[in-house]
């Protein structure tokens, strides 16, 4: 891992290396348990506060904002003060990109949440982006630090299904970007490695704009085409030649989202179901999930554990900086506060609770738990990659346009007459919204559903008709019944008579209830999804939109379909709802 300044030292502790999953695996997780308990337990009974308490609000990354709650908890039992105030620190979720945008154009507590005091992304990358993107109004001084102490590590590592891993060569081979191309241009997919059984190479990653491994990854691929793992420019970024490596890339993607949860949550169930290794060839995603999804869910390991590979060509490095903004909110009572709560994050007890749940600690040093027999060479990577210029990265992240994968979509909306009233006008404005979600190039069909249904928009391009479709969408009327198990049999039949293999061929079906109609087939919907061939599978991303929508089915249709369910049971957030699922795309 690539050095930081000098701070308190934290003991080494020694990977095993013998490669017996189950035991090893079982072993990590109670030892995390152990130490998570111990490090945690109250320290002081109560405390007074007759002085006053001063809040500290701190947004965080999700992978790790469940532990940074904990661990304020703790340190607030520990009586930190102020002077004579105590000290209150509020750990607020909210993912790195989404912070960063809401920040470059001015937080907005209304639709943000709560304002923070300290941000807490999971990179280094979306500071480097927020000066950018801020550049002209922070012209006399920054919102943030040019440089910011780091919490915790975890690196970008490609998540494979170990099977897949070995017959590449891990954990002893160099594996990197360059494979993952040779992989998806060749039509042989996994023959050309022996397992035809295995079909074509498939890649999961997440939207650059909003997840943080989704830009690494997308940095990664760019550094990767270069040859280089430094001084990447605005021309390498534009040439022809860089560009079409990362097309490439690309191409294997099976779709994107906004959190790498989908596609471990998909591989979950196929793996349960004897599937993994039919779904997804590598994720992208940060070593700390690689081994979250190793110790299983609900006592239950997985079957095919990942391996997490280090790209050969350099990665970077999830840093988790701890950022107290300059922004005049935050006063000097709150920024003695973020320092004391920093410096207890630093400490001895909550670094090696950061190692206990499978982060590398601030230096980058991994525990026990990073090992082999878990899929995580203890070493880590070994070249690190750091976010280029500010310019650069924001002309990478701008480029996503144009190298993504294209999609050919169907969008499904309920206009039973459960819809009526301000339901029906939220969701046309969320989804005339969500068209500008799409890429010129994409293809994008609308139909309409109660008790039968209607074609709002024939499948085209999105470009020449995205007025067109925006009207099409605020013609809707409310009323019928709910035909949903017909309307998505209906679509996914659509699209798969159309399938296209260049393109990421998806349903977004939305409901505010539940079959209504004479066809009640669940179980015909959900094994025609589960048992689609792999090469022309339609996926289902549902939407459950209100109190009444039928959640579990809805949760059933995309699981089959190996896509995701969104909630959005408060209509008000229909708008945030529609852009998480169009990420996907």
């Amino acid at each position: 891992m690539a050095a930081r300044p000098s701070r308190p030292t934290v003991p080494t502790m020694n990977a095993p290396q013998t490669p017996n999953w189950p035991g090893r695996i079982a072993l990590a997780a109670s030892v995390a348990l152990i130490v998570g308990y111990a490090l945690l337990a109250p320290r002081t009974p109560t405390r007074t506060c007759a002085a006053g308490t001063v809040s500290l609000a701190v947004a965080a990354s999700q992978e790790k904002s469940a532990l940074l709650r904990e661990l304020a908890q703790a340190y607030e039992r520990g009586d930190a003060r102020v002077g004579e105030r105590c000290v209150s620190v509020q750990i607020l979720e909210k993912a790195s990109g989404d912070a960063e945008q809401a920040l470059a154009r001015g937080w907005v507590e209304t639709s943000d949440g709560p304002r923070p005091d300290v941000w807490s992304p999971a990179s280094t990358a979306w500071t480097v982006l927020l000066r950018e993107h801020r550049s002209a109004r922070d012209a006399a001084g920054g919102l943030v630090p040019q440089a910011s102490p780091s919490l915790l590590q975890s690196p970008l590592v490609l998540a494979m299904p170990v099977p897949m891993a070995e017959a590449l060569g891990w954990p002893n081979a160099e594996i990197g970007w360059s494979d993952v191309l040779a992989l998806a241009r060749d039509p042989r997919g996994w023959a050309a490695r022996g397992h035809p059984e295995w079909g074509r190479f498939r890649l999961g990653k997440t939207d650059p704009r909003i997840s943080t491994s989704g830009l690494h990854a997308l940095v990664g691929a760019f550094f990767a085409a270069t040859g280089r793992s430094a001084d990447l420019t605005e021309a390498d970024v534009a040439d022809a030649r860089v560009v079409a490596f990362v097309k490439g890339v690309e191409s294997s993607v099976v779709h994107y989202g906004e959190t790498v949860s989908t596609f471990v949550r998909n591989l979950r169930a196929a793996d349960q179901r004897g599937t993994a290794l039919t779904y997804v060839s590598a994720i992208a995603i940060e070593e700390k999930q690689v081994w979250d999804y190793n110790q299983g869910q609900n006592g239950a390991r997985p079957a095919i554990p990942l391996a997490a590979v280090s790209p050969k060509e350099g990665t970077l490095v999830a840093d988790h900086p701890y950022v107290v903004l300059n922004a005049p909110w935050v006063d000097a009572p709150k920024r003695d506060a973020a320092a004391g709560f920093l410096a207890y994050l630093q400490g001895t007890e909550a670094q090696a609770r950061f190692r206990a749940a499978g982060f590398r600690d601030k230096d980058g040093r991994g525990g026990p738990e990073l090992a082999l027999a878990n899929g995580i060479v203890p070493a880590g990577p070994a070249i690190v990659i750091s976010p280029p210029a500010p310019t650069v990265l924001a002309a990478i992240q701008r480029s996503w346009d144009d190298v993504r994968k294209r999609a050919r979509v169907l969008m499904v909306l309920d206009v039973s007459g459960s819809m009526a009233g301000t339901k029906i006008d939220l969701m046309k404005r969320a989804a005339a919204g969500a068209i500008d979600g799409f890429a010129a190039d994409d293809e994008l069909a609308i139909w309409a559903f109660s008790g039968g249904r209607q074609e709002i928009a024939s499948l085209g391009a999105v470009g020449p008709r995205r007025d067109e479709l925006k009207r099409g969408i605020g013609t809707l009327v409310a009323d019928g019944s709910t035909a949903l198990y017909a309307s998505a049999r209906a679509g996914v039949t659509f699209l798969r008579s159309r399938a296209d293999d260049s393109r990421i061929n998806a349903v977004l079906l939305l409901t505010d209830g539940k079959n209504e109609d004479a066809d009640r087939d669940l179980d015909g919907l959900l094994a025609s999804l589960r048992t689609e061939d792999e090469t022309a599978r339609v996926r289902v991303f549902t939407i459950g939109y209100g109190d009444d929508a039928d959640r579990t089915t809805l949760q059933k249709i995309a699981e089959a379909s190996r896509a995701a369910f969104y909630d959005a049971s408060k209509p008000a957030t229909i708008d945030r709802v529609f852009r998480d699922v169009v990420s996907n795309f």
